[in-house]
């Protein structure tokens, strides 16, 4: 198993600097109901404009529905297939377009959903989790397959378990897994004044 705290200028509390994305997943160990709340109520109480809370997850648990589990699992792209097929639990995040008190466009929804997403894998870090939110899967078929409404659009599948030795994967994926974490350097991503 594979730890890669993040190498920073300034010291950051555990839970962030040692949340990371990885894709080696232990297939046979379920995640248990209490943690699965636990992620969920951590996503839950994420800020959002007017406090709109316009997140909507479905829940695929290999254990105890494993056909929605499967049904999105095949949602995917076929290389995140290869890996994301030992994740116990995939989870779609999905952001409802419109404010609920009017039929007005909330344009801060993936904003407000990346905020319960990020929730979600730190609370996954602080129970020993581990979480990898992937773009590929095709959107058309997660709105087919789980009969979404059009004013709800994805915006991630995310891969929850307990992560495991990089022999588990392909060796296409091995090499990913085991590269120094990196960043840009911070000065051209923020400006002061």
């Amino acid at each position: 198993m594979s730890h890669k705290a993040a190498i920073t200028k300034q010291e950051l509390h555990p839970i962030i600097q040692n949340r990371w994305s990885p894709r080696a997943f232990q297939a046979d160990k379920s995640i248990s109901g209490a943690d699965l709340t636990a992620l969920l109520e951590a996503a839950h109480w994420a800020p959002s404009c007017m406090n709109e809370q316009p997140w909507r997850f479905i829940v695929c648990d290999k254990t105890t529905h494993p056909d929605s589990w499967e049904k999105l699992l095949n949602c995917l792209m076929a290389k995140n297939q290869l890996w994301a097929s030992q994740a116990p639990v995939l989870i779609l995040a999905s952001a409802a377009q419109h404010f609920s008190n009017s039929d007005k466009a909330n344009v801060w929804a993936a904003y407000d959903t990346g905020a319960a997403v990020q929730n979600l894998a730190l609370q996954a870090t602080a129970l020993g989790l581990s979480t990898h939110s992937m773009g590929g899967f095709d959107s058309a078929l997660v709105i087919s397959q789980f009969g979404l409404s059009e004013t709800v659009k994805p915006l991630a599948v995310i891969a929850v378990g307990y992560q495991v030795d990089v022999s588990v994967l392909a060796e296409e994926f091995q090499e990913k897994e085991l590269a120094t974490r990196q960043r840009h350097p911070l000065e051209t991503r923020v400006q002061f004044g």
